[in-house]
Parts: structure tokens; C-alpha cells; sequence
């Protein structure tokens, strides 16, 4: 297979996207030709991956100026404490803008990263090699930074581009099922949201995707950075098409803060789950037709992918997700504001909707 390379441009800011089968192994090289002017790095990497990745990224960079972290990936860790603690490690080492942040690993990992090279002396070159499906088509495009706190899930962040994005096909063969599950919730959320064509594909070889088959995974992948790199040129700050994006994270987030964030509902599993319970509120609302919902219903059914609240939730839980849903940091009144859908490839992000409203819907979906 050969490297794809995805160029990024926002208003202020450009950076490649390079995608490709073991592309790792040309790391120096594409480090000379697109950010060789930084002089020393610091490596956070998740725990769990491999020693054969971080050794890949560390053959590529000078033992004498190069520091690493090993940071205990999961959403309970996704917090200032963890922040506080690279940027600790920044600090004492006498960091400066000149030198360089390396995430290496998952979107929790790079969303956590990204914002202590955001605000150590308020930017520092930051560079993202996702190790995840997920990382891989979502979470590392786009600027998004941001930690958790009791009131939510990413409500403290910043948008802060990367420098450099490699994305390495080789590294998802580490992962386990539940993780590749996780990543194809954010490629079928993009195909819903701006490509019917690209939907079919998926519908077509979604099993052959899941397997990893290298022509079919490689296509998902550039696909789904392509089509949200259109959508971030478009709007870097979210301040409107790109809340697109969001579709069924509102419900998702939610969902993921009332479990406590815990192993028993992953983030890529929790935005299936809102991809369907956002695509059946518009089908309820007469947004979306019932030949189009049946479509995405359909498909997660084929693939056997998590789309039942009430196999995760009870009526018990339902004040609790209301509550924060309610505390989405894309509402900006009293209602809830969510992305929903007119048809396959045509979402709307304005509307908004009571307390009401929702309830009565959640609670059908919860007693069946």
C-alpha cells in the first residue's frame, strides 16, 4: 500500500496528514520535510502500546534530547492531574517553544497531550501518531483538545492544530475487537453525516473493515479524514457546520458520564449508541424518513454493533443522562441543542429541544 497524505489547512494553520502501511518506518524522513526545525521532544505514550511502536518513533529522534511519559490511559485519567503532570515533566526540563510534544497512542492520549502543548507557554509544537482506529479517523484531526471533569466529559479544552498527524494501518493489528468497533462508530458517523455514496461502501464491506482487510480499512480511514478535514477547513472553531461532527456524541457523552466513564461503555461504543439514538429521535420527530433510518438501523444489525440503551441503562439512569445532556457545552440556552438527521448525507445542527421533549423519549426507549 502506498502513503496517502491528507494536507489540512485552517485560517491560521496547515499541517499533513500521512496515512499508510507501516509509514512509521519513514518517520526521519518525513520529519525533515515537514517540521525538522525543533530541538528537543517530549513522549507521551500510553502505557498498553506496544514496545515495538514506541521503538519505531524513538529510532527516529536523538536519544540525547528526547524525554518519555507513560501515561495511564482512560477517561478517568483524562484530567488536570494528568495535564499537570507533563506539564511538570515540560517545566523542569526547561521546555521552550522551539522543542516539541509527541503523543503517541489513542484519542484520550492526544486529546490530553494536545492540550498541555496548548497551553505550555501557550504553544508548543505538538505532533500526533495515533495508535487507535479511533485516533485514526477522528480524534486527531480537527484541533480538539480537551479533559474531563465531574460536570462532563470534555467541557475543559482548547482547538489547537497539530503540527504533524501519522497515522501507521500496521498498528491496528495490536488492537483488540472491541477497540476496532470503537473506531468504526466514527466512520459510519461520517458517512451518515456527508457521504450516501460512502455509506453504501461501508454497508457493502463493513465485515471486511472490521477484519482489517488492508484495501477496504485503508479506504475507510482516508475517507473519513478527508471528509472531516472539508468539514474543519470549513469551521475550525465550531461555531457552526462543524457541529455537524457532533452527531450522537450528545447523547454518547452523556451516556459515557453516567457510567462514570467506566470499561463497562467505551467512547467509540457509547457514539454508536447515539449515532442510533439520535438517527430514532429524528425519525420520531419527522426529520428522517423511515426508508433511511432503516438503513443505518439495518446496518448496525448486519454488523452486530451495540444499539440498545437499555442493555446498558435503566429508568434509574434517566435524570442522570438528562443532566448531562444538559451541560453539553454546545447548547448555549435552557434546551438541548443536537445534531440530527434529514437523510443519509444531510444532517441539521439547529436545532434545539425541552427537557420534556427528551425525557419522553428516552424513557420508551429505556422500558422496552
Amino acid at each position: 500500500m502506498g502513503r496517502i497524505k491528507i494536507q489540512v489547512k485552517t485560517r491560521n494553520h496547515k499541517y499533513p496528514i500521512f496515512i499508510g502501511n507501516n509509514i512509521l518506518n519513514r518517520f526521519k524522513k518525513i520529519l525533515k520535510e515537514n517540521l525538522s526545525n525543533f530541538n528537543r521532544c517530549l513522549i507521551v505514550v500510553d502505557q498498553k502500546v506496544p514496545k515495538k511502536i514506541l521503538a519505531k518513533v524513538l529510532k527516529s529522534l536523538p536519544k540525547k534530547t528526547t524525554s518519555i511519559h507513560y501515561f495511564n490511559t482512560s477517561e478517568k485519567n483524562k484530567n488536570q492531574k494528568s495535564v499537570n503532570k507533563i506539564l511538570s515533566i515540560l517545566l523542569s526540563k526547561n521546555f521552550n517553544r522551539n522543542d516539541c510534544l509527541i503523543s503517541v497512542g489513542g484519542g484520550i492520549t492526544g486529546d490530553v497531550s494536545g492540550f498541555a502543548a496548548s497551553i505550555f507557554k501557550r504553544g508548543l509544537k505538538f505532533i500526533n501518531i495515533p495508535t487507535t482506529l479511533l485516533s485514526q479517523v477522528d480524534s486527531s484531526i480537527g484541533g480538539k483538545t480537551g479533559i474531563n471533569n465531574k460536570y462532563g466529559k470534555n467541557l475543559i479544552g482548547t482547538f489547537y492544530q497539530p503540527n504533524l498527524v501519522i497515522s501507521d494501518i500496521i498498528f491496528l493489528k495490536y488492537l483488540p475487537k472491541r477497540e476496532i468497533i470503537c473506531g468504526y462508530g466514527e466512520i459510519i458517523k461520517h458517512a451518515i453525516i456527508a457521504d450516501k455514496k460512502f455509506f453504501s461502501f461501508l454497508d457493502l464491506h463493513g465485515s471486511r473493515i472490521l477484519k482489517l482487510e488492508t484495501a477496504y480499512i485503508e479506504k475507510a480511514i482516508s475517507k473519513s479524514c478527508y471528509i472531516k478535514k472539508k468539514v474543519v477547513e470549513a469551521d475550525e472553531k465550531e461555531i457552526g457546520i462543524r457541529k455537524i461532527l457532533n452527531f450522537g456524541h450528545t447523547f454518547a457523552h452523556a451516556y459515557e458520564a453516567t457510567l462514570g466513564y467506566s470499561k463497562k461503555l467505551n467512547h467509540g461504543e457509547a457514539v454508536i449508541l447515539g449515532i442510533k439514538t439520535a438517527a430514532k429521535f429524528s425519525l420520531l420527530n419527522n426529520i428522517l424518513n423511515v426508508k433511511e433510518y432503516n438503513l443505518i438501523d439495518n446496518h448496525l444489525n448486519k454488523l452486530n454493533l451495540p444499539k440498545n440503551i437499555n442493555k446498558f441503562f435503566s429508568i434509574k439512569d434517566l435524570n442522570k443522562i438528562l443532566s448531562f445532556m444538559k451541560k453539553d457545552k454546545k447548547n448555549n440556552t435552557n434546551k438541548v441543542n443536537l445534531v440530527l438527521l434529514k437523510k443519509i448525507g444531510s444532517p441539521t445542527y439547529k436545532l434545539q429541544f425541552d427537557s420534556k421533549k427528551i425525557t419522553a423519549f428516552l424513557k420508551t426507549e429505556l422500558i422496552k
